[in-house]
């Protein structure tokens, strides 16, 4: 049995518990779960064995084999670099936080030290299998470009270049590279880290960011060339009902990440 602790219940963790929950059969259990207001989780809490606390040695000594971030990049500088050095493997839903080179090599050493692995789900987006293998296969342009409902990127800098509310066809606010993208953007664009740390790395990857005030999903689109071939990407997925920033298929790529952990047969 895998025993599983949760940093963060938004949107994201929400959606991951009930969908562990619905695997129960397959050996996991949500052992524990990390929020600032414990309260907040009782009434989706199924299990009275269940710990919710807002103490991180509190979680700890539940014996878990893995823990899953999806709380920001606040709580990665806070707890990821403690639960690697605690020996326990960290998925790490929000990877734009690895655009801060110092953060990156951080984690990088306390997983190395304690023989521990950061993982890394690929979320919302596909392709992510190709641009690895492409990289030792001489990689040599990704470009990756996202483009969402105008809401959606309400309250971040997009606001500062363009007027969201009077925006009559899709606009383009955002070119540069993947480091740019996921500091600037830290709750939009950890697809553009994840795609980055796949491929080129965060500085050669380039990114474009688009606002859509006709779009009703979450578009992303990859196009990548290497010496062993080349690949163009389209993935239209539904915003989270909770958080027009993620899509659905993100809490779906951690669940799935977690399953092959423990399956006899992964792909």
């Amino acid at each position: 049995m895998q025993r599983i602790g949760l940093i963060g219940y938004g949107a994201i963790g929400r959606a991951l518990h009930q969908l562990l929950l619905s695997h129960a059969k397959a050996s996991v259990e949500v052992a524990a779960i990390l929020v600032s207001t414990p309260a907040s989780v009782q009434p989706h809490a199924q299990s009275s064995s269940l710990a919710v606390t807002k103490d991180l040695e509190t979680m700890l000594d539940f014996g878990l084999d893995m823990v899953v971030e999806c709380a920001g990049h606040l709580a990665v500088d806070t707890y990821a670099a403690p639960i690697l050095h605690a020996g326990i493997d960290l998925v790490l839903v929000s990877s734009g936080a690895l655009a801060d080179a110092s953060r990156e090599q951080r984690l990088r050493d306390a997983a190395a030290a304690a023989g521990r692995q950061i993982l890394v789900p690929p979320g919302a987006i596909g392709g992510i299998d190709w641009l690895g293998a492409a990289r030792t296969a001489g990689l040599t342009r990704v470009v990756y470009r996202a483009s969402k409902p105008s809401q959606a990127w309400a309250g971040s800098v997009a606001e500062r270049s363009v007027d969201l509310a009077s925006l009559a066809s899709p606009t383009a606010f955002f070119q540069g590279s993947a480091r740019e993208a996921a500091a600037l953007y830290p709750r939009n664009a950890n697809v553009a880290a994840t795609v980055a740390l796949a491929g080129l790395g965060l500085d050669a990857t380039q990114v474009e960011l688009i606002a859509d005030p006709g779009a009703s999903v979450n578009v992303h689109e990859i196009e990548a060339a290497s010496a062993g071939g080349s690949m163009v990407t389209r993935i239209a997925g539904q915003p989270d009902a909770g958080n027009a920033r993620t899509s659905v298929m993100t809490a779906h790529s951690v669940l799935r990440t977690i399953l092959n952990r423990s399956a006899a047969m992964a792909i």
